[in-house]
């Protein structure tokens, strides 16, 4: 039963289910001598990322912090593409073929564990951002001081009308309308946000710019944070699910009253622990709310042991100096907004040239064929459903930030925008081999781990408890996993009650 049937890893992962079932149910775990049973399918190695795809300024810039930090290429990848939409969506639209129109925003999730240079990583790709911040905070604290006084002067202005007991209805109606309404409070130059909660967003954001990065190299603690706990996970995922759409963000509550914000572009990339992610990316509320299928997944493998010490460059290399002036042009064009603040977006419109029409409908079609069944994405549809669509927007980013008065999207940016979304789908499909696996089996999968690397032949629920991995502390979690282990044939039972102890299973 150890020997997979051929082509096993390209069964669709219900089959595969099925297959691990049955070889439990057969397995006879008093056989010693017999081989456990994977807990779960065999692991693949992850493809190279396609840098090449993301054309010369995103793939330079993708190089040069890959080189300078020390990490790998994907995650080098993600943190520049999140930048690049983030610099993008404020200015242009997609429209697809069957003509609605979408953002330019992309989601993107990098598991990676400590030591990783998630941080390094996301710092040197943000550099124009925080750039482009600071050059708009001088004129903003003038321009705040001058809203201060200004709205000062209304406010005495208004109470003094208010007051003023000579004047009738009609006339302090006049004055009033002469008055005016309050001055708006300047736009505060702040393009990021590690971890805000949705009501903070409703709160601040009209006075914060219309295109926001909410970017976090700690993005455990958002996705187990308040905004993803049991009683806001579904409203957080329903409206990162509406912003990604385009809808922007409108809430009505009786304490905070009204808030509507049409025209808000959000670019999201949450890097994540591993134990954090399998927490996340396994929840079948946030799959079936559809908030999953958005997101461009990527965990490379592990560089660590093969960094060794270089000096750290002094200065920034050219492919990285034409990435950081391609995001400060791209930030720095006026974008088209419907409010005098300019933070309620109406980005224009890109169009397919026919070829990138053509590349965009045979790429479509490749994927709808890979849903049916008994094929590839025949248990990830959500993921498939969205491809195309993701496609054509990895392409608007590309065609903006190397042109901001472009457009069209043309058919070289559309075929690396295919050949991107591909890479991303395949990558979606082997880590759904993990992170849609049961939580039982996630938590029997982390307990024999520990056994292994502590190099414990027998254990009991009492020590797992007490030292066990940390997500194994509740009595009812260890007995299931332990009951998994037995079940697979890694662990054989011994004693019953409270005395019980089992003992590790050696592969024959």
């Amino acid at each position: 039963m150890s020997d997979y049937p051929e082509g096993f890893d390209q069964w669709p992962l219900e089959r595969r289910n099925v297959w691990f079932a049955q070889a439990a149910k057969d397995y006879d775990v008093r056989e010693a001598t017999r081989t456990p049973l994977p807990l779960a399918p065999p692991s693949r190695d992850p493809r190279p990322y396609p840098i090449a795809s993301l054309g010369d300024v995103l793939s330079g810039g993708t190089e040069s912090i890959s080189t300078r930090c020390q990490c790998a290429p994907a995650l080098a990848a993600q943190a520049a593409l999140a930048v690049a939409s983030l610099a993008a969506q404020r200015l242009a639209d997609v429209r697809l073929p069957y003509g609605q129109t979408r953002p330019l925003s992309l989601f993107f999730v990098t598991v990676a564990g400590s030591g990783e240079r998630k941080t390094t990583a996301d710092n040197e790709a943000l550099i124009p951002v925080r750039m482009h911040e600071k050059n708009l905070k001088r004129d903003y604290e003038a321009a705040h001081e001058a809203w201060r006084v200004s709205k000062a002067a209304w406010a005495a202005q208004h109470s003094k009308i208010e007051r003023d007991r000579k004047l009738d209805r009609l006339s302090r109606e006049s004055e009033l309308s002469v008055l005016g309404p309050a001055p708006a409070e300047p736009v505060r130059p702040l393009f990021t946000a590690p971890e805000p909660t949705v009501e903070a967003l409703a709160r601040h954001w009209a006075t914060l710019p219309g295109s926001l990065g909410l970017f976090s190299a700690e993005g455990g603690q958002m996705t187990g944070g308040f905004g993803f706990g049991p009683d806001h996970r579904l409203k957080t995922a329903a409206s990162l699910s509406a912003l990604w759409d385009g809808a922007g963000l409108r809430r009505f509550r009786a304490g905070d009253g009204i808030a509507d914000l049409p025209g808000r572009r959000l670019a999201l990339h949450l890097m994540i622990q591993p134990d954090a992610a399998a927490a996340f990316l396994g929840d079948p509320m946030l799959r079936n709310q559809g908030l999953l299928s958005r997101l461009f997944l990527a965990s490379p493998a592990s560089l660590a042991g093969e960094r060794k010490w270089r000096e750290p460059p002094e200065n920034l290399d050219a492919p990285m100096r034409r990435y950081v002036a391609a995001i400060m042009s791209a930030l720095e064009w006026h974008a088209l907004a419907a409010n005098e603040a300019g933070n309620e977006l109406t980005p224009r419109v890109l169009d397919f040239s026919p070829e990138a029409k053509a590349a965009w409908v045979a790429f479509h079609d490749r994927i709808e064929a890979a849903m049916a069944p008994d094929s590839a994405l025949e248990n990830l549809r959500d993921v498939g459903s969205k491809a195309a669509e993701n496609a054509a927007r990895i392409a608007g980013v590309r065609t903006i930030i190397e042109n901001p008065e472009a457009t069209i999207i043309e058919a070289e940016a559309m075929a690396c925008g295919c050949e991107l979304t591909a890479w991303y789908v395949a990558e979606s499909l082997r880590l759904s081999d993990t992170y849609r696996l049961p939580p039982s089996l996630r938590n029997a999968i982390r307990l024999l781990d520990w056994l292994q690397a502590k190099g414990k032949r027998e254990t009991s629920v009492r020590e797992i408890m007490q030292f066990g991995p940390s997500s194994l502390r509740r009595k009812a979690e260890v007995e299931t996993a332990l009951a998994s282990l037995e079940d697979y044939g890694h662990l054989a039972r011994q004693g019953d009650g409270r005395g019980a102890r089992w003992t590790r299973v050696e592969a024959s």
